[in-house]
């Protein structure tokens, strides 16, 4: 299968807002430029809020079909007796504006969505639409364990790509595994898309005393990401302009990961291991179900801040003032539900880590 010449693929999940709405103009800027700069892949999902509106605004209705790649997603934790596979598709259609997906996948695959898949049909249904020539390429989205990924490459071999967590953290990690699913990947033959290089911003914020000279923490992520074996297409949920331009220059430059590069990844990597870094990526799936209201990716990155940058006002009092105005619940408020857990695709402890994060936000520990 075909796959953009260029690897940096446009995530349409973190874009611009403003009142809780994202800002058509700016997206605007920012597509034109990925665009002029000879980038076409663009990646959304039936999830991501206005999101597969705006690329019907922005892309679908000012650029022809042919200068542009899209893929969406189809979630199957939405799906309903009343709301089959195809309804969702064909409303993603809509949302786009788009006549068919280049790429289209199942969303967010692990072992709380198998039983979705198989209830309303999912594979059958994706298989249908490919036939019918509405789908281009078929494939799914993973945030299982290594013997999960092997279970669904055997069982439903027509995949023709995944789409794989992996960022330098999460190659060994426990919860994701990211260097064995991407070796059971080239097993199988299948291409990889990769999501979260930057691990959700975290990787931006990395110290300049860790990074070699002239090398920014996205650079690096980024670059690490786009040198491993079989990785296609590496996506950025980039949210300025700033941020598009930064990734072009590291996507039009090649330049290969030096030995420097190499000693600052693993210097990162225990840093943020000895620092207790909260392995969150900012997704927000946790957050609709939360029956108290709690911001917990904005939780997290508070505490996150504190403990990479040392003790400061700034991330507690934010998170304090968003409390106090009635537009968050507190950390504390956490009745341990664990709706959010169910959500997690990093199968976070979260309950627990509020917890601990509540001692430091409202109880004013040190982080």
């Amino acid at each position: 299968m075909d796959f953009p010449e260029k690897k940096l693929g446009f995530g349409l999940m973190r874009l611009p807002k403003q009142d809780e709405k994202i800002v058509l103009e700016k997206t605007i800027e920012m597509v034109d430029e990925f665009l002029a700069s000879g980038f076409t892949y663009f990646d959304t999902a039936y999830v991501y809020e206005g999101s597969e509106e705006m690329m019907r605004k922005a892309i679908t209705e000012r650029y022809p079909r042919d200068r542009f790649t899209a893929a969406s997603k189809m979630a199957p934790w939405k799906l309903s007796s009343s709301f089959s596979a195809l309804d969702m598709f064909n409303e993603s259609l809509e949302r786009t504006g788009l006549g068919y997906f280049d790429y289209y996948l199942i969303h967010n695959l692990q072992d709380t969505h198998l039983a979705q898949c198989e209830k309303y049909g999912c594979w059958d249904t994706v298989r249908k639409l490919k036939k019918e020539g509405k789908i281009r390429h078929i494939g799914f989205s993973f945030h299982g364990d290594p013997p999960l990924l092997r279970k669904l490459l055997e069982m439903y071999s027509e995949m023709e790509f995944v789409q794989l967590q992996v960022n330098y953290l999460d190659m060994d990690s426990p919860f994701v595994g990211a260097e064995e699913n991407l070796r059971i990947a080239k097993e199988f033959g299948k291409p990889v898309i990769v999501m979260e290089p930057v691990k959700g911003g975290l990787l931006s914020s990395v110290s300049r005393d860790l990074l070699p000279e002239g090398v920014s923490g996205p650079d690096l992520a980024l670059r690490f990401a786009s040198s491993l074996d079989g990785v296609k297409v590496v996506l950025s949920g980039m949210s300025t302009l700033e941020q598009v331009k930064e990734n072009i220059r590291t996507f039009s430059s090649d330049k290969p990961l030096s030995n420097d590069d190499m000693k600052a990844i693993e210097a990162i990597r225990k840093h943020y291991r000895e620092g207790r870094m909260i392995q969150c990526t900012s997704c927000r799936y946790c957050t609709s179900g939360c029956p108290k209201h709690i911001d917990i990716p904005l939780v997290f990155r508070a505490v996150n801040d504190l403990r990479a940058i040392g003790e400061h006002g700034r991330p507690r009092n934010y998170y304090l003032d968003l409390v106090e105005a009635g537009r968050i619940g507190r950390a504390s408020d956490c009745i341990k539900c664990r709706k959010c857990e169910a959500a997690c695709p990093q199968h976070l402890p979260i309950t627990d880590l509020l917890k601990e994060c509540s001692a430091i936000l409202d109880d004013g520990q040190k982080a």
